[in-house]
């Protein structure tokens, strides 16, 4: 069974900047399907950027421009660059693919001046 582990979460201030890695436990022979959301206690999880094979992105209007996301097959791990960060990008951030795989751990990202 697929496990997915994030990390790289902190605390920054505004304007800051944080590389999020998300582990794939075993190889699915490639990566071609894979997103990052987040959740904010008392709402639902939100997705926040999307990978697809031939290497194509889709993010949510409030993160374009300032988060990136990408796919290293060789290490089996999904990054999210985040860069710019605002005080409401505060939030546990998660990946997956649609939910398909059980969920980790998430990895808190806090921004606060």
């Amino acid at each position: 069974q697929v496990q997915l582990v994030e990390s790289g979460g902190g605390a920054v201030r505004p304007g800051g900047s944080l590389t999020l890695s998300c582990a794939v436990s075993r190889s699915i022979i490639r990566i071609n399907n894979m997103d990052w959301y987040r959740q904010v206690p008392g709402n639902e999880r939100e997705l926040v950027a999307s990978f697809r094979a031939g290497s194509r992105t889709n993010y949510t209007d409030a993160v374009k421009g300032r988060f990136t996301i990408s796919v290293d097959n060789a290490k089996n791990t999904v990054y999210l660059q985040m860069n710019s960060l605002k005080p409401e990008d505060t939030a546990v951030y998660y990946c997956n693919a649609g939910g398909f795989y059980p969920w980790g751990p998430g990895t808190q990202v806090t921004v606060s001046s």
